[in-house]
C-alpha cells in the first residue's frame, strides 16, 4: 500500500544542487524532503568522486557564502580529525590531495562528512527528511501544477506519494520532466534554433550529447601487485580507437580539448608531460603525520574512460543498463591496463603497484556510486542562456551578458567531452558569467524549478554552467526563491517578473552570502 508524506518543499535528488538547494529552504524555516537515488547526498562532490573543478578567484570570491562554507569545512575537516604536519595545520588555503585540478582536492568521504555537519540540525530537527535508495517513478500534474510525486523505494520496492506546494527537479537526468510532461529537450541544437556559432549544422541532434564517467579511486604501493581480474569487455576496449583521437583510448596519447591535437601524458610526475595521476589526487600524504598514510590516493577521471558510445537518457531501459555496464567496463578496462600493459619511463610494461579502492567511494566493485554526469535533460525556460551570451569570441565588450534577474555567478571554459555523435571536444574560452533565475523556470509549469544541469542552457552552455561551485549557486537560488514564493504567495515567475519583486528578492540573496555580479576579470 503507498503511503504519503508531505513537505513545504519536495527536493527530487540530493545531488550538489539538491542539497544546497534543501540547505537553503531549511534556513528559510520550510520543510523538505529530499530524494536521492544512493546512500551519499551531494551528487558530483561524493557519490559521483569528481574533486571540485573551480575557477582561478575561487579563494577570495566568486562563490556563495555557503559553498564557502562547505569548503572551508573540508579543510577544517581534515585538522579536526587528522594528525597533520604543523605546516599542514597552519595552510588557510589547505589543498588535502595536492591535487592540480583545483586548490581543494578531497575525499567524497570528507564532503559527505561536511555536507551532513551542515544539513544536521535541519535533519535533526526534521525539517529535513532524506529518502535514500529513492527514484521517482510517477507525478500527478493538474494542469500547470504538479500535485505530487510518487518515488519507489529500491531496497523495499515500496512506494511514497510526496507532496508539497513547491517541487524542485535536482536529479543527474532531470527525471521529473518527462514524468509531468514539462517541455525540454536534449542534445545538440541547430544552428537554426540558437543560432549558436557551436551548434550544429542542420537537424538538432537530440541524442547526441556528452559522455559520461564511472570514476574510481587508486592508490600506488611499488612492488606490490594488486592487478585486478582481466575484466569482461577488456580486449573490446584494449583495440577501441575513436575516429578523432590520435591513438587508441586505452593509451597515454589523447587530445588537447581546446584543439584537438595529439597530446602525450604520464602517469606519474617525473618526465616532463602532465602526470595523470597528480591530475585529481586527493589525498597527499605529506599533509600527515608520518605513518598515518602509507601512499597518497588519486581519483582516476581521465579522458581515456570518459563513456560516449551511447545515451542513458530517453532510450530504453535495457540500452541504458547496457551502456551503464560498458562504462564501467571502460573504468575497469583502462585499470587493467594501467596495471598490465601501461608503458613505463623504463621501457617494462604496466604498473602492478597500483591498487583500486573501493573504500574511498563506499562500494563494492571500486567504481563511483553513480556515474559522472555532465549533460542532463534541460527545460524549456523562460530564458535560455546561450554561447552568444558568455564565449569571449562573442562578447566584444569584454564581459558576458549582464541578466537583470541574476541569482548567482559562475565561471568556467566552456568545456564539452567528446559526444555520443561522436564528435570531439568543444572547449572555448568564456567570461565569468551570472546565473539567470528565468533559466531555472519552466515556461509552463508554475510550481517546479530546476536546480541542477537541467537548467535553461544549450548543449554548448552547459559546458561551463554544470560546474561544482556553479550547480551548488543554481540549488541554493532555486531553494531561496521558492522559499521566497512560499513566504509571499507567489509563483517564480512573478518574482522574476515584476521589478520590485525581483530587487526585493535579490537583495534576500544578497543578505544571504550570494553574489550576483562579477568584478571586472580576464576570460579564462
Amino acid at each position: 500500500m503507498n503511503r504519503e508524506m508531505q513537505a513545504d518543499i519536495v527536493i527530487l535528488g540530493g545531488g550538489t544542487g539538491g542539497t544546497a538547494a534543501a540547505f537553503a529552504a531549511a534556513k528559510s524555516g520550510k520543510t523538505v524532503i529530499i530524494t536521492e537515488e544512493t546512500t551519499w547526498i551531494g551528487g558530483q562532490l561524493t557519490s559521483q568522486a569528481v574533486p571540485p573543478d573551480e575557477h582561478p578567484w575561487i579563494e577570495s570570491f566568486g562563490c556563495t557564502r555557503s559553498y564557502r562554507q562547505f569548503r572551508e569545512g573540508v579543510r577544517q575537516y581534515y585538522r579536526d580529525h587528522f594528525p597533520m604536519t604543523p605546516k599542514a595545520r597552519a595552510t588557510v588555503n589547505l589543498n588535502p590531495g595536492s591535487g592540480i585540478v583545483s586548490r581543494l582536492c578531497h575525499e567524497p568521504r570528507t564532503a559527505l562528512a561536511v555536507l551532513h555537519q551542515m544539513l544536521a540540525p535541519y535533519v535533526h530537527s526534521g525539517k529535513i527528511k532524506i529518502l535514500y535508495k529513492s527514484v521517482a517513478e510517477q507525478a500527478e500534474v493538474d494542469g500547470d501544477q504538479v500535485k505530487s510525486v510518487t518515488v519507489k523505494l529500491l531496497e523495499t520496492g515500496d512506494r511514497i506519494i510526496l507532496q508539497a506546494p513547491y517541487f524542485i527537479d535536482a536529479t543527474e537526468l532531470g527525471d521529473l520532466l518527462p514524468l509531468s510532461g514539462i517541455e525540454y529537450v536534449t542534445g545538440a541544437e541547430s544552428v537554426e534554433q540558437t543560432g549558436e556559432p557551436h551548434a550544429v549544422n542542420g537537424e538538432a541532434l537530440p541524442q547526441d550529447m556528452q559522455g559520461f564517467t564511472y570514476c574510481f579511486a587508486v592508490d600506488y604501493l611499488e612492488g606490490e601487485d594488486h592487478t585486478i581480474e582481466k575484466p569482461q569487455m577488456y580486449d573490446f576496449w584494449r583495440q577501441y580507437k575513436p575516429d578523432f583521437w590520435p591513438d587508441r583510448l586505452l593509451s597515454l596519447t589523447a587530445v588537447k580539448p581546446s584543439t584537438n591535437e595529439p597530446v602525450d601524458y604520464e602517469i606519474f610526475p617525473g618526465h616532463g608531460k602532465f602526470p595523470l595521476y597528480q591530475y585529481r589526487q586527493i589525498l597527499d600524504p605529506g599533509h600527515f603525520a608520518e605513518g598515518t598514510f602509507d601512499t597518497s590516493v588519486s581519483l582516476v577521471n581521465w579522458p581515456q574512460n570518459d563513456y560516449w558510445l551511447g545515451s542513458i537518457i530517453d532510450v530504453p531501459e535495457e540500452e541504458a543498463a547496457r551502456h551503464l555496464n560498458e562504462a564501467k567496463q571502460l573504468s575497469l578496462s583502462l585499470l587493467y591496463w594501467l596495471q598490465t600493459e601501461a608503458p613505463r619511463p623504463d621501457g617494462g610494461q604496466g604498473y602492478p603497484g597500483l591498487r583500486l579502492r573501493p573504500d574511498v567511494v563506499g562500494t563494492e566493485d571500486g567504481m563511483a556510486m553513480y556515474p559522472y554526469i555532465r549533460e542532463s535533460r534541460r527545460i524549456q525556460a523562460e530564458f535560455t542562456v546561450l554561447e552568444q551570451h558568455v564565449a569571449t569570441d562573442s562578447r566584444p565588450s569584454g564581459t558576458a551578458e549582464e541578466f537583470h534577474d541574476s541569482v548567482g555567478i559562475g565561471c568556467y571554459r566552456i568545456d564539452l567531452h567528446p559526444s555520443t555523435g561522436n564528435r570531439p571536444y568543444i572547449d572555448i574560452s568564456s567570461l565569468p558569467f551570472q546565473i539567470p533565475l528565468g533559466s531555472l523556470i519552466p515556461k509552463r509549469v508554475t510550481n517546479v524549478l530546476a536546480a541542477s544541469k537541467n537548467i535553461g542552457v544549450t548543449h554548448i552552455t552547459n559546458g561551463c554552467y554544470r560546474l561544482h561551485p556553479v550547480e551548488w549557486n543554481i540549488g541554493e537560488a532555486a531553494g531561496y526563491c521558492v522559499s521566497y514564493c512560499l513566504d509571499h504567495g507567489l509563483l517564480p515567475t512573478n518574482v522574476r517578473n515584476n521589478e520590485e519583486t525581483l530587487a526585493d528578492f535579490q537583495q534576500r540573496l544578497t543578505s544571504e552570502g550570494i553574489e550576483l555580479k562579477w568584478p571586472a576579470l580576464r576570460p579564462v
